[in-house]
C-alpha cells in the first residue's frame, strides 16, 4: 500500500507533534506499567517517528507490514531492530514490558475476528505486568460517509495534492487517497486503496477484555480517537 508514497509519508503526515505524542504516551506507561522491564515494541511502527522520541526511555524495537516503511524507519533510527511482519501473525522470541500500536493502524484490521487476532498477539507478547497501547480508529458514530477531504503541501521543490471521499460498505470505512505529486523531475498520480473497520469502542475493548487485559480507556488520546490501554496481569 505505502511503496508509492513511503518517501513522501512524513511530510504529509509533518502535522503530527510526534515528540508531544511520546511524552503523553511515557505518561500512560508511568500509570500503568506494573512490570520492571524496559523493553518496548512498536507495532505498524511506520517510519519510526514514535520510536525516535521513546528509545530515549526503552530498550525499543519496531514492527511494520510494510518494507518501504520500515526501510525510512531503520535510517531514521539506525541502532534499533525492525521486523517485517503482520500484527496478526508476529512471532518474536521476546516479551516486551510495553507495546504500543498507534495512529489508528488497528483499524486496518477488517473483521472482529482480525482485531480480536491482532490484540490477542500483542497481549501474548507482553511480560506479566507489562501494558499494551492501543489507538483506536474512528467509531462509526464518528465516522462521515459522503464527506470529502483535501489536503495540500507547498514546497519550493514538492508540490502534493491528496483528495478523497469518505465512503461506507457495511461496517468498513473506505477510502481511496488519490495523490497528485510534482516534482522537478516530474508530476505524477497514484492511488492508495484503504479499508478500515469500524468498531465501536465496547467492541475495542471487548478485545482486550477476552485475552485478560485489565483494560481502561483516555478518551481523549493522542488526536481525539482515544486511547485503550490494557495491563496483562501477573500469573
Amino acid at each position: 500500500m505505502y511503496a508509492r508514497m513511503a518517501q513522501y509519508y512524513d511530510r504529509i503526515y509533518s502535522f503530527k507533534d510526534y515528540k508531544s505524542e511520546a511524552n503523553k504516551i511515557l505518561k500512560w506507561i508511568g500509570t500503568h506499567k506494573q512490570s520492571a522491564g524496559a523493553r518496548l515494541l512498536d507495532v505498524a511502527c511506520g517510519t519510526g517517528h514514535h520510536l525516535e522520541h521513546l528509545t530515549h526511555s526503552f530498550d525499543a524495537e519496531g514492527l511494520d507490514l510494510s518494507p518501504e516503511l520500515l526501510a525510512c524507519a531503520k535510517e531514521r533510527n539506525p541502532g534499533l531492530t525492525f521486523h517485517c511482519a503482520d500484527m496478526r501473525t508476529f512471532d518474536l522470541p521476546d516479551k516486551f514490558d510495553v507495546i504500543t500500536c498507534l495512529f489508528s493502524s488497528i483499524g486496518y484490521m477488517t473483521t472482529i475476528e482480525d482485531l480480536e487476532k491482532a490484540v490477542a498477539n500483542m497481549a501474548h507478547h507482553l511480560v506479566p505486568g507489562g501494558v499494551l497501547i492501543v489507538e483506536p480508529w474512528l467509531t462509526p458514530d464518528v465516522w462521515k460517509a459522503g464527506s470529502v477531504h483535501g489536503m495540500f503541501i507547498d514546497d519550493p521543490d514538492l508540490k502534493i495534492a491528496r483528495i478523497n471521499t469518505s465512503l461506507t460498505r457495511g461496517r468498513l470505512s473506505i477510502f481511496d487517497l488519490h495523490h497528485l505529486i510534482g516534482t522537478p523531475e516530474e508530476t505524477f498520480h497514484f492511488v492508495e486503496h484503504h479499508e478500515m473497520g469500524l468498531y465501536t469502542m465496547e467492541e475495542m475493548t471487548s478485545a482486550f477484555t477476552k485475552v485478560g487485559l485489565v483494560t481502561t480507556v483516555d478518551a481523549e488520546g493522542l488526536m481525539g480517537r482515544g486511547m485503550i490501554i490494557g495491563v496483562r496481569a501477573h500469573v
